[in-house]
């Protein structure tokens, strides 16, 4: 119960104190009125009893009072439980998305490569749209279902034994079968959770490419796909009601037949003298109160299981191990790589054993066939992964220790599938520097060419750009990322070849704007076209993961190897045509 509690609050259980406190006032209060009646009862049957005495006017008045009284503090005590449960629902689900945001951010792209996107977008909303509404609603009932009965144990058994066992005797058999099946409800909830996010990321999958499957001709082959992960979702739903619905029933059935064996036992002791009807009438009204709130925590049990395997996928979620350093990298320092060797996942290595050193304030390109390991060598340098042997410093700091919040703020990434966020063509730049001026944004913007085109648009820089920069072209979008670089002046430029996929109009643009951006500026780019980097300081030359060459264009087209052959190719290829 405490790992429950634990899981659902975020791992800080005092988040729920407030609302606890708040359920067991509210569960108390509601007990007074059974106390009230009995006491009115019991000055009537007196007065009936025995018709010597006169009614006692005065205690039915003060009965009232109480009564009326009651009618306040029951209003008080509901509103505060209200106030307490939703407020702590809403502030833990609000918090949590944010800080388990946040805490995303700050693990290893290698996590992602791990979870379907789908299965995260549901655990930010779906999970934690559960734990939300079993805080505001189950969690209160469930501490009044389980603090009632054991107040109304301790204060009743002192007024009659038997009565008291009649009562309870039968809830520790209702637990005892829920208690059975409970790893058959985590199995059930744990199957339904991964059906739901099967056909989230079927669903994410066919709207994302539902350009591609029209170009293709693909709908019913994809869209089978999802139907059939619908299928699934279905059938898992099926099984969870159908299953757990009877266990749930017999589990009420069990507990409330307590109250009959109550009014059983009652019945008999009331029939041998040895029970007034004061005291039954005082059992029969408190247990429908004690009744109720278990009902009701077990008709919402399924929710409440259901709910802790949500908040442990959260919680699971916590416990992976960020990227985590505490130095600072001299970024005008060189970059050495020494020995390292690097794979994806359980996949085998895709850098081997790899050492060269880039010199500060130079130009140097990664070259080699697709698959060598030239993208896998700028996201270690931006410690988007960290390598499995060997070790890569910057400045004489190995990455491994460093910040990598600090590490962000001195490396600019440029690469050929640019991002835009759903926001204006502004806010898109100023993601470089988000402390930047409009001044320096459109300062920015003008050396990387793209000044031009945003002040044609109708809302200028405060045009929208749709998601992921739909409303964009290709070099317009590449011109926008490179203001970005621009705006945040990092000294160290990762660039993968951003001009590759361009037509010559926007090319030369966008090769205009990166002059701009590498100015003094440690460069490491990804080259595909080898003209577009003669001029490069060093060109490290990969294949298969390894270093096979290393040198100026000019030394590297003398030897016969994998740059001359690839040189040649292209030069050949420049001279195609299609007849």
């Amino acid at each position: 119960m405490n790992r429950y509690f634990t899981n659902i609050s975020g791992g800080n259980i005092r988040n729920l104190w407030p609302s606890a406190f708040a359920a067991v006032l509210d569960g108390i209060v509601k007990v007074i009125p059974a106390a009230l009646l009995v006491d009115l009862f019991n000055t009537y049957y007196v007065f009936i009893a025995d018709p010597n005495k006169a009614l006692d006017v005065s205690r039915l008045w003060i009965d009232c009072i109480i009564l009326f009284v009651w009618l306040l503090v029951s209003y008080a005590t509901f509103a505060l439980l209200y106030d307490k449960s939703y407020r702590a629902a809403y502030t833990l689900a609000a918090d949590g998305r944010l800080k388990l945001a946040e805490y995303l951010r700050h693990l290893s792209l290698g996590y992602f490569g791990k979870r379907d996107p789908g299965d995260l977008t549901n655990l930010l909303l779906g999970d934690y749209a559960q734990v939300e509404h079993t805080i505001s609603h189950n969690v209160p009932q469930l501490i009044t279902a389980i603090m009632l009965p054991i107040l109304a144990l301790v204060g009743l058994v002192f007024l009659d034994w038997r009565m008291s066992l009649a009562m309870f005797m039968a809830i520790p058999l209702g637990v005892l079968l829920l208690w059975l099946t409970d790893k058959l409800q985590a199995q059930l909830s744990r199957n339904h959770v991964q059906a739901k996010n099967e056909a989230a990321s079927r669903l994410q999958e066919y709207l994302t490419g539902i350009r591609e499957i029209k170009a293709h001709n693909l709908g019913g082959k994809r869209f089978e796909r999802l139907r059939l992960s619908f299928d699934r979702l279905m059938r898992a739903s099926i099984r969870l009601e159908g299953i757990m619905g009877p266990v749930i029933m017999g589990a009420m059935l069990l507990t409330r037949s307590g109250m009959t064996i109550m009014i059983v036992v009652g019945s008999y002791l009331l029939a041998s003298g040895t029970l007034t009807l004061p005291v039954f009438l005082l059992f029969l009204l408190v247990g429908s109160r004690i009744f109720e709130p278990l009902t009701l925590v077990l008709m919402s049990y399924g929710e409440i299981r259901y709910s802790a395997y949500s908040a442990q996928r959260i919680m699971d979620v916590h416990r992976e191990q960020p990227m985590q350093g505490t130095y600072s990298i001299k970024p005008y320092g060189s970059i050495v790589f020494d020995r390292v060797t690097f794979g994806y996942e359980a996949h085998s290595p895709v850098l081997k054993d790899l050492s060269f050193t880039i010199e500060p304030r130079t130009i140097t390109a990664l070259v080699g066939p697709s698959g060598s390991g030239k993208s896998t060598v700028t996201r270690l340098i931006a410690r988007f992964w960290d390598v499995d042997q060997g070790s890569i410093s910057i400045g004489g700091q190995a990455l491994r220790d460093a910040d990598p919040e600090k590490l962000f703020k001195h490396i600019s990434m440029v690469f050929q599938d640019v991002y835009l966020f759903q926001d204006t063509i502004g806010n898109n730049i100023r993601i470089g520097n988000m402390e930047a001026t409009q001044e320096a944004v459109e300062e920015a913007a003008k050396r990387a060419c793209c000044h031009e085109f945003i002040s044609q648009l109708p809302q200028g820089y405060d045009t929208p750009v749709g998601e992921g920069g739909s409303t964009l072209s290709g070099g317009e979008k590449q011109r926008l990322s490179i203001a970005r670089a621009l705006l945040k002046d990092a000294p160290i430029v990762l660039l993968d070849e951003a001009t590759a996929s361009l037509d010559p109009e926007n090319e030369s643009a966008v090769q205009q704007a990166i002059n701009e951006l590498v100015a003094n500026k440690t460069l490491i780019i990804i080259a595909h076209r080898l003209k577009t980097i003669q001029n490069a300081d060093s060109i490290l030359v990969l294949d298969e993961g390894r270093l096979v060459q290393k040198g100026t264009h000019s030394e590297l087209i003398l030897q016969d190897g994998i740059y001359a052959n690839l040189w040649n190719l292209q030069q050949d290829s420049d001279g195609w045509q299609v007849k």
